[in-house]
């Protein structure tokens, strides 16, 4: 298995490696469909036997590598996947089979609708483990019919595996319309108002402390709060999913990653109500290529340092992504008062239509207007915006690097930058402070507000460093 985790880790470095070396074609140029990479969105047991309690499966023989996989139907335990009664007891029992030999499947079969609450999906597992959802996974609805026993943060919870599957036909829906109405979310309470919470909406789906993970081919939708969320995890491979949920639906991130290193995410559609993909403190080696993003708020990094903490992310390429009516479009968000850095990030090949903030750093980032200038900052630096074209709306500048008094944003490059207003006529001012940067072609709308060269040495060194 340390084998298999170290071909994984140098598969997503080649990844970036290529990405940040060759020249990418762009959408006509942007976001043009790739071949499918291999994945066959059949039924990958469709000739594989059933196996349930009564019927245990045959061991894999150690000296035939093209063994069957062993199939587990979470019917063959219990289910009943008539959208009403509670499965959750079956997939526990399917999982445990599955889950205790080599390359065991669970499948969530096409043609039923299962109903889980809250669950955690423990590991190891052995190699090859599968959870093939053709049906549809759904979840209870709203807080009044959430077990009150349970932890209110996470539905599917898949915590220490290594090299499982998430894959199928199917749809995995979160039925997340009674929980985005509660009176504690934004703008949802009396008058328009925002009631005090808590206001503990689950996330959907959650990997937690795991690696060599690939998720693929599935309908993410409706989730209360996050579609989904990788924590502590490494060797992260998603591509081919859709992801949605209504543009009002608040803090549906579409897909989540902190403390999370090497991941892939490609060939992904997502429209939600927050931010498309979230990039949170502690991640590394990120390739996001050819994802549409739609009515949310856009590719962000952040936030970063809340609380006075200290955050640090590094090598995170974004590229061939298309961001359709959106609040933002590329955005490093960060709190005052946190440590740590945002390094070597690179934007390029990205079409943005009828964006608000097209580019924006904002290193003033807060929830509330109580928020205090601080003399610390997370130190944002090597970041490059190149062939990043498109309209945005003329609310606000498209342009927007908004840096920590005490901390300025060094090293910031743009190069072929074209946006245009959606409607009405061109807003010529970005906005600069204590932003330092070159232009390395001219841009539309012109920036003449970047400073040239260096500013002074940070005044400590060492709190910033990771």
């Amino acid at each position: 298995m340390a084998l298999v985790h170290g071909l994984f880790a140098i598969w997503v470095s080649l990844a970036l490696l290529i990405s940040n070396s060759s020249n990418v074609e762009g959408r006509t140029h942007f976001h043009k469909k790739q071949k499918n990479k291999g994945i066959d969105k059949g039924s990958p047991v469709s000739q594989s036997p059933s196996n349930s309690p009564s019927n245990p499966p045959e061991p894999n023989d150690p000296g035939n590598p093209t063994s069957e996989p062993c199939v587990f139907d979470v019917t063959s335990f219990g289910a009943v996947g008539d959208g009403t009664t509670d499965d959750t007891a079956a997939f526990r029992e399917a999982w445990k089979a599955a889950c205790a030999v080599e390359s065991g499947i669970l499948l969530a079969p096409s043609d039923y609708v299962f109903t889980i609450t809250s669950t955690i999906f423990s590991g190891p597992c052995k190699p090859g483990f599968v959870f093939q959802v053709d049906g549809v996974l759904i979840a209870p609805d709203g807080p009044d019919c959430w077990p009150k026993s349970d932890s209110n943060k996470q539905w599917l919870v898949f915590y220490r595996v290594d090299g499982m599957t998430l894959t199928g036909r199917g749809t995995i829906d979160g039925n997340g319309q009674k929980w985005w109405e509660l009176p504690c979310k934004p703008h949802r309470g009396p008058n328009g108002s925002t009631l005090p919470g808590p206001c503990d909406s689950p996330a959907l789906i959650r990997f937690f402390l795991s690696s060599n993970l690939m998720v693929n081919t599935l309908r993410i939708q409706n989730s209360p709060q996050f579609h989904m969320k990788f924590d502590g995890c490494e060797g992260v491979l998603i591509e081919q999913l859709s992801i949605s949920s209504p543009a009002l639906s608040p803090n549906t991130d579409g897909i989540h990653i902190e403390n999370t290193k090497s991941v892939a995410i490609f060939e992904s559609d997502i429209a939600n109500g927050d931010d498309c993909i979230s990039i949170g403190p502690g991640c590394s080696a990120v390739l996001i290529d050819n994802v549409t993003c739609e009515h949310g708020h856009g590719i962000s990094i952040g936030s970063l340092g809340v609380h006075n903490t200290h955050a640090c992310v590094s090598n995170i390429t974004v590229q061939n992504v298309f961001i359709k009516d959106s609040d933002n479009g590329v955005r490093i968000k960060t709190w005052q008062g946190g440590t740590g850095s945002v390094s070597s990030i690179a934007f390029e090949n990205i079409e943005m239509e009828n964006v608000r903030n097209c580019i924006i750093v904002d290193q003033y980032y807060c929830l509330t207007k109580a928020c205090l200038n601080q003399t610390s900052a997370v130190y944002v630096t090597d970041v490059s915006y190149k062939n990043i074209k498109g309209t945005y709306d003329v609310r606000t500048p498209p342009i927007h690097f908004a840096c920590s008094d005490t901390v300025a944003c060094t090293n910031i490059s743009l190069s072929e930058v074209e946006l245009f207003p959606a409607e009405g006529e061109l807003v010529d001012d970005p906005f600069c402070w204590n932003a330092y940067g070159t232009q390395e072609t001219l841009t539309i709308p012109p920036i003449t507000c970047l400073q040239d060269g260096d500013p002074q040495s940070l005044s400590d060194a060492s709190i910033y460093g990771c």
